[in-house]
């Protein structure tokens, strides 16, 4: 009796050990199937080349980011093509929290000096919350310090003033592939004649393909929507900035290698203020190194 009964005991224990098992195989497969997956690197870095991605920096880290544009490649052997002449822009970009990030900057082009804000609205998930795309919302303010100008033209700071308000709305398509469009506001509280409006809108495109694990193409276009009307030799005339362009992932390092009709490195200048025509020549070899904190 005492064998069948420890036997018979040892079989329950066999079996419900087996059952909660069972059941908690069944729980675990049901909260992953319920979890949410978020989209990560969606971009190798916060700019696609000219412009922002929807990538922001998670809290507590700093990034500081160095952009040069030399001069263009058809102003001859004189000019050394265009690397006798350069612009810089320097910038700082700080993680309030992983939603947010601060950016502050300078530019040698027109010494001008900018701020921004970027804040992730929504973020592409999958799983139990769906999401098919990542949107951030960028809002910047810069200031002209350029010496020079006439009391006419800039009589007070706030004609020096700009700004931009940009939606950031991206989408990874498996690892190879993401895409990004950037509907675009500029705002110039005081511009000159030749400069068209104070008001520009602009609709960006762009995306990334995955070259190697560690090189992919990135390719820009910003296309105003509101561009003024000018003479094919018109002197004035302004351009959409294009731009294509590699990144390459070094460790803690991302080396984005490009060429671009645009010289400045702020909203206000490439988006509205681009006079040179690419497929004339007009070209500006340029870079972005970034390193994160």
């Amino acid at each position: 009796m005492k064998m069948r009964t420890i036997f018979l005991l040892s079989c329950l224990i066999v079996s419900l050990n087996t059952f909660a098992q069972d059941d908690l195989m069944d729980l675990l497969e049901a909260n992953t199937e319920e979890s949410t997956q978020f989209t990560e690197a969606t971009f190798k870095g916060s700019r696609l080349i000219n412009g922002h991605t929807v990538e922001t920096r998670k809290q507590g880290e700093l990034e500081f980011l160095i952009s040069h544009r030399f001069g263009r490649l058809n102003s001859g052997a004189y000019e050394f093509f265009g690397l006798d002449a350069a612009n810089v822009r320097l910038g700082l970009e700080y993680g309030v929290a992983d939603f947010m990030t601060l950016g502050v900057g300078r530019n040698s082009f027109e010494k001008t000096y900018d701020g921004f804000t970027k804040i992730r609205l929504l973020r592409q998930s999958s799983g139990k919350r769906v999401m098919p795309v990542s949107v951030v919302s960028f809002s910047s303010a810069a200031i002209k310090t350029l010496a020079g100008s006439t009391p006419e033209e800039y009589p007070d700071i706030a004609a020096r003033m700009y700004y931009t308000q940009q939606l950031l709305i991206a989408r990874k398509f498996g690892s190879a592939l993401s895409l990004q469009i950037m509907p675009t506001f500029v705002h110039r509280n005081r511009i000159q004649e030749r400069e068209g409006e104070n008001d520009i809108y602009a609709l960006g495109v762009g995306g990334r393909i995955k070259l190697t694990q560690r090189v992919s193409l990135n390719g820009e276009y910003y296309y105003r929507l509101n561009a003024e009307e000018y003479a094919e030799d018109d002197l004035n005339q302004l351009f959409n900035s294009l731009a294509i362009g590699f990144d390459i992932e070094t460790g803690g390092h991302v080396f984005q290698l490009h060429l671009t009709n645009s010289r400045a490195m702020i909203e206000k200048g490439f988006i509205a203020e681009t006079n040179g025509n690419f497929f004339a020549g007009d070209i500006h070899f340029g870079f972005n190194v970034s390193r994160v904190f």
